[in-house]
């Protein structure tokens, strides 16, 4: 007893050990298993691949990660990266006037359905849900069905025929693609953005008001300024989830390689592991440069 409450004081007087053992073992499983498998496989992108014997030796070339500057490679990077950001950028569009309404206007039971109406969708299988969504954007599918209904066949038509869009239906072109992304990552969007909204004081709305301000100016003055926190915050998820998704790219669209799909078929179908590790610092470093942005937005302190 005597020992215990010895290490009880000393514990109570020295609360930076006591977090120090609390955090120990799950950091150390973290360097161990996490950081330390993904250090191993960068490390393999240092390896050559012998395109003759199908093998992989541990003669260190810098070759893989010049590879990825081939207009070939630098063009999935490109289109990964844009994807990424448009799929960002219309998930704050939508889910904003939903998680303004949540914050501002619900509370008890209606807020509890709103909640449970956004977080729905993620309860489904991933993959069920893009399969679900094929069916939807096929020739012949309930998205074609509403554009005849509503006489927008010719506007499609047009729109399928623009460069970087193409394809002959939703489900064959970058548009069907753009569309699954946002309906599959917009919860990630609508929280966030509905958390800071949540913490916007209603006496600033008062006050703006009391001053003079219109309503179109409160929102652009006040609202939107004080939710960007959030959205930055909502965007890290979708930019994240949209860089290293291979599903999604394997069943909606044209054919074109994604950074993920790129990874999958490198190391899948060709087993050309270093290759696919050059490819994995992609997503990496394009995380990390767009972490710093958004920290500068505050995104952090929303989260």
């Amino acid at each position: 007893m005597s020992t215990l409450r010895g290490l009880s004081n000393l514990l109570y007087r020295r609360p930076n050990l006591y977090l120090a053992l609390l955090l120990i073992p799950p950091l150390t499983w973290f360097g161990a298993i996490y950081l330390g498998s993904l250090l191993n496989l960068l490390w393999q992108g240092f390896y050559t691949f012998d395109d003759f014997t199908m093998a992989v030796t541990p003669d260190l070339t810098l070759g893989n990660f010049a590879a990825l500057f081939n207009p070939s490679n630098f063009d999935i990077i490109l289109r990964t990266l844009g994807m990424a950001l448009a799929v960002s950028l219309a998930s704050a569009v939508l889910a904003f006037p939903i998680a303004y309404y949540m914050a501002r206007y619900t509370s008890g039971k209606t807020k509890a359905f709103f909640y449970i109406a956004v977080m729905m969708p993620m309860w489904a299988s991933y993959i069920v849900k893009t399969y679900a969504w094929t069916l939807l954007l096929a020739k012949g599918g309930v998205a074609q069905w509403f554009v005849q209904q509503l006489h927008l066949d010719a506007l499609l038509q047009t729109v399928l025929a623009v460069p970087g869009v193409g394809g002959s239906t939703l489900s064959t072109s970058h548009l069907g693609r753009f569309m699954v992304f946002v309906y599959i990552w917009l919860p990630f969007m609508i929280l966030p953005i509905q958390a800071s909204l949540e913490r916007l004081p209603p006496s600033l709305l008062q006050a703006s008001a009391d001053l003079g301000a219109r309503p179109g100016q409160t929102f652009l003055q006040v609202v939107l300024p004080l939710s960007i926190p959030g959205i930055a915050a909502g965007s890290i998820f979708t930019f994240s989830l949209t860089l290293g998704d291979f599903i999604v790219p394997q069943l909606i669209g044209p054919p074109g390689y994604f950074i993920g799909s790129m990874v999958y078929a490198q190391q899948g179908a060709i087993g050309n592991m270093p290759m696919a590790a050059a490819f994995t610092l992609v997503p990496i470093v394009l995380i990390a440069v767009y972490l710093s942005i958004v920290k500068r937005l505050g995104a952090f302190d929303a989260l």
